[in-house]
Parts: C-alpha cells; structure tokens; sequence
C-alpha cells in the first residue's frame, strides 16, 4: 500500500516456491515506491533459510517503511525472530492485526507446525435417521444421501485439501475415483487403507490418474510379494502415482496413519470414511472439524453414522438438506 493505494499483491505459491512476500513485491512494478509503503502480512515473514530464502531479509532490502502482521509465526525457527530482525532494520512493525481470522486462516500451517501433524477433517452424508450407508445395495457406486448442491461443495472442500482418505470398504463398495469433478481445483493425494491388500488393481484408485498411497499391513505386503514371485515382485512396487506404505494393523492405528501422512509431508487432509476408519480418528482423539451432511434421505435399515461429541459451529440449510460443521476443542 502506497499513498492508500494497492500496489502489488501475492500469495504463497506451492510448497518450496515463493512465500507470498516475495510474490507481493516481484508484483511491483516501480519498486522505488517500496520505501514509502506499507505492507500487510497474515504471518509473521520468516526469517531462515529453508525451501526460500527469509521474507523478512527481502523486505528489509527495500526498506518497507511499515509492516503490518496478523499473527506471529509459531516455528520455533521464526517466532518473532522476523519481527525483531524488521524493527533492527528501522522498519515499524504492528502486530496482531484481525490477529483471531489470520490464525483461522493459517489453521492448516499451524497444526503442521504445533502438532506435528496434517489438519484433519472428517467427512461424511447421513440420513435423516442417522445411517451413512444401506446394508446392502445393487452396484458397486455410491447411493447418494445429500442433494446435488451438496455433492458439488464436497469437491470444492476437496479442491482446498492436500489429500483424501478411505477405507478398504468404502473402495470395494462404491468404487470412488476420490478427485475433483464438479469444481475447479487440484485433486488430492489418494491415501486408501488397505489392510490385507484386497482391493481389485482394475478398481478406480488404482487408474494412475491422481497420485495414490496404499497404507497396508507389513505381514500381508511381505506375502502377497512372496506369493507373486521374482518375475511378479514389481507388481507391489512403488512407482511416481502410486506407493505402498506399511503399519501395524494390530495398534494405534490412527496414529501410525498420521506418522505415514507426516512423512509425505501432507499439510491436511479429508477422512471421508467408511464409518470404521472415521470412528477410528474419532476414538483417537485425531480430528479437527467435522463436516456432517444430513440428508432428508431415510433408510429403513444401514450402517450407523459415526459417534462423537463436539461443539457445532455452523449449520448450513441447502436446499433441503443441512449442513453441519464441528470443531475438536
């Protein structure tokens, strides 16, 4: 901001490429009016070098006259480390600006760097009278609870997501292709589990479309290796869109899963079932909103909707349907 007009602007690119400091200052053309202006930033600009070089260095270079952030970063590597290395510059600093929004903003960064693990969102339809999905169907493809509006704003939920997880069950069953149709956006990280390697290779996930990770049981992967011999042994091995990654079916389920998901460095990711892998996560204590929709839908008979105790934060009419949203306190 320059004479209370808008300059430049930017927004951090994808992981390891420009922060949005630097995409806000390449976007100025006449960068002799940086002296005089004012930048405004929702986290603190980091000050060490990492996949970029520090924001905090580059914004000393054109000597900003102020820098206005919402909220002090939480890497113990900035952590107002930034912030001093801007007013030893000469520059004024204002901190805590719309302080409550920028770290509902960053929600995402924030439970990566505090928690030591993705954002988790749990997701799923149900019935008017409680149920996910029927006992038994006729095909394999879902049978939809929640109205067409609802299917389109699942995708843009997916669009804004770095990955998906389902269930063996939910894959054999419906059949998902788990991407983004309905709206525009990149389609997430496929992470299926797949205990005992019993999803069919022609099944959707496995199409080499989106990039899929197969979370299966150690035992079960070491056979189905020995089973298939030498001249098969690469059917189970990890190619660029599609790795296999093992864990102890037996315990701590949930949280070997989130130790798999960190070591992909999966920023947040979606749990859209089945009702046992969600209850997993649930049970686990590993969940930070839940994205329920019900449906005026009924099912005589089916599988029960997953049990848990939250605060609701929003509730959402669409059309005839209700949207439901939780936070995990």
């Amino acid at each position: 901001m320059h004479q209370n007009k808008i300059i430049g602007e930017g927004f951090t690119s994808n992981y390891g490429q420009n922060h949005a400091e630097v995409n806000a200052v390449n976007s100025v053309k006449n960068k002799a009016l940086l002296k005089e202006a004012t930048i405004y930033v929702t986290l603190e600009p980091c000050s060490h070098f990492g996949k970029t070089p520090p924001c905090a260095d580059l914004l000393v270079k054109y000597q900003f006259k102020n820098v206005v952030i919402g909220t002090v970063d939480s890497n113990s590597l900035v952590a107002g480390k930034g912030i001093e290395r801007l007013k030893n510059a000469g520059i004024n600093v204002i901190v805590g600006v719309l302080e409550a929004e920028c770290k509902e903003h960053h929600k995402r960064f924030f439970t990566v760097q505090d928690k030591k693990r993705p954002y988790i969102i749990l997701k799923w339809a149900e019935t008017n009278n409680g149920f996910i999905a029927p006992l038994t169907k006729n095909e394999q493809a879902p049978v939809w609870i929640s109205n067409n509006l609802c299917q389109q704003l699942v995708h843009k939920f997916r669009s804004k997501e770095h990955a998906i997880l389902v269930g063996t069950n939910t894959v054999i069953a419906d059949n998902p292709s788990l991407n983004v149709r309905s709206w525009f956006g990149k389609n997430p990280i496929r992470i299926v589990l797949d205990k005992s390697l019993r999803i069919p290779k022609e099944t959707t996930v496995f199409d080499g479309s989106v990039k899929t990770i197969v979370i299966t049981d150690t035992t079960s992967l070491r056979q189905e290796k020995r089973s298939f011999g030498l001249n098969n042994s690469h059917k189970f091995e990890n190619t660029q869109e599609l790795i296999y990654e093992t864990i102890n079916f037996s315990k701590n389920v949930a949280n070997q899963i989130v130790d798999v998901l960190q070591k992909h460095q999966i920023q947040s990711i979606i749990i859209e079932g089945g009702s046992q892998t969600l209850q997993t996560f649930i049970d686990a204590n590993l969940w930070d909103e839940a994205t329920i929709f019900i449906g005026e839908t009924s099912f005589k008979d089916g599988i029960k909707a997953p049990v848990f105790s939250a605060k609701r934060t929003s509730e959402t009419k669409i059309k005839n349907d209700i949207l439901k949203i939780y936070t995990n306190d």
